[in-house]
Order: C-alpha cells, then structure tokens, then sequence
C-alpha cells in the first residue's frame, strides 16, 4: 500500500494513456483481421492481406491522397500565416489588438456546422464552385487559429534578454531574428504545423460542406464505406498515420534529447 501511495500520481498517468491509446491499439490490431463479411468488427483470423494491398479497396487511396495534399498546403500556409501573427500580437501592440485576438479564438469556438454551412454560403455567393480550392481555403481558415495559437504561447515565454544580448554583440535585428528568436520559438512553430496537418486530414463536417462530389477525402470515404461496411485497409492506414506520428514524436524527443547532451 505504501508503495502504490508513492507512485500513484504515475499509475493514475497510464491508466488515463492507456485509455487514451486503446482505441488505436484496436485499430492497429484489427488491421491484421481478415473478415469473412464486409464488417471489420469481429475477430476472424489473423493476416496481412490488407497491409500488401492497402490500395485493394476502389477509391481510398485517391482519397488519402487527397487528404494528404490538402493537408500539407493547409499545414504550411497556415502555418507561415499563423508565425506571423503570433509574432503580431505578442510582440507589439497596436490598435484592435484585442479585437484581432477575439477573431483569432472564434474559429476555434465557432461550431464546424455552423462553420461550414457558413462557409458554403460565402463560397455560393461569390460564384466559387465547390472543390478542392475551397476545401483548401477552408482549412487554411480554422488552422491558422490554432498555429496562431500555439505560436503565440511560445512567443510569449520568450527571454527579450536574449535579443538584447545579440543586439549587444553587433547582430542586426534581422541576424537576432534568424539566430536567436526563431530557433528558440521553432519547436512551437513545428507543434502548430504539426497540429494543422492533423486538424486538416481529420477535418470531416467542414469539408463535407465545400466538397464536390468528385473532391473526396479520407474521413468522407470512411463515412461513405462505413454505409456498407468499412475495409480492413482503413485500418491499415489508420495505423500507418499513428505509427508515423509517434515515430516523428519519438524523433524530436531523441534530438532534443542528444542536443542537451551536448549542451552539457
């Protein structure tokens, strides 16, 4: 008992991930079923059909890459949008600096049906046909918030002692900038790019509003196939993007790690 009083901050911390984490422990296991139906929801045998043919259902891997394109532009527009005005607002102030913050948080409060369903109306309204570039110009618009967000988080944690102490050994502000202040705040700037690819390849209200029939993406093939019965290859790239990103977590924690080794 007193062991279990000692350590019970860190048996609370993994039953609470592996809650988190059953979920996709379940999809990565369900990925190696062979059904005997069209429904993936009961074990049958174990295989790896789906995993040498992640393609065999028709559709999904137009789909995926949809998604994955979508995702990637959205991620680095706003990303390089949100860098700009995270550094905006915790830099400087100016006038409607609170009205540019309250505008930056709505997106992020606004509902994603009220949201789209608005969105799909201002895209009517100037003529602009439903497709990918609105699916596109969508997702670049609930993303920057959150880089904005995130960016802005790290901005404000920053020393303005370090830039002083450039300034101090003759750097110019712009050589403050690329030495100094953008270093220290691009792990927030990865973990905004990251969260916004994320937040766009899992986006499905939204773009289900702006979408063309032609224009479909992974979360929308998954709600489709799921009419019928969803493929085993679901699964397995389910499990490919959570494996992948685990692995880019894993990374960044083995250099940060060896960069403080040698710090040391």
């Amino acid at each position: 008992m007193a062991w279990i009083r000692r350590h019970l901050v860190v048996i609370i911390g993994l039953l609470v991930m592996g809650y988190i984490l059953l979920p996709n422990l379940v999809v990565i296991a369900y990925s190696f079923n062979r059904p005997r139906g069209h429904l993936n929801i009961q074990w049958s045998r174990f295989s790896f059909d789906a995993w040498t043919n992640p393609c065999g259902t028709p559709g999904i891997c137009s789909s995926v890459g949809l998604s994955l394109k979508i995702g990637l532009i959205a991620s680095i527009v706003a990303t390089i949008l949100g860098t700009m005005v995270a550094f905006a607002l915790g830099r400087h102030r100016f006038r409607g600096r609170s009205l540019t913050n309250l505008l930056i948080f709505m997106p992020m409060a606004t509902p994603e049906v009220v949201m789209g369903s608005s969105l799909l109306t201002l895209f009517i309204a100037m003529g602009i046909p439903s497709g990918q570039m609105t699916i596109l110009i969508a997702h670049i618009m609930f993303c920057v918030s959150f880089v904005v967000v995130t960016v802005k988080a790290r901005v404000a944690s920053l020393d303005p002692k370090l830039e002083e102490a450039a300034a101090d050994l003759y750097a110019s502000p712009a050589q403050a900038f690329w030495r100094v202040t953008l270093p220290l705040v691009a792990p927030g700037i990865a973990a905004g790019a990251l969260l916004a690819f994320s937040l766009s390849f899992d986006d499905y209200i939204i773009t289900n509003f702006n979408a063309s029939p032609t224009s479909v993406t992974f979360p929308m093939f998954i709600w489709g196939a799921a009419q019928r019965g969803v493929p085993v290859q679901v699964n397995v790239i389910g499990s490919v993007m959570f494996l992948g990103a685990v692995g880019i977590v894993g990374f960044a924690q083995i250099v940060g790690a060896r960069r403080k080794r040698e710090v040391a």
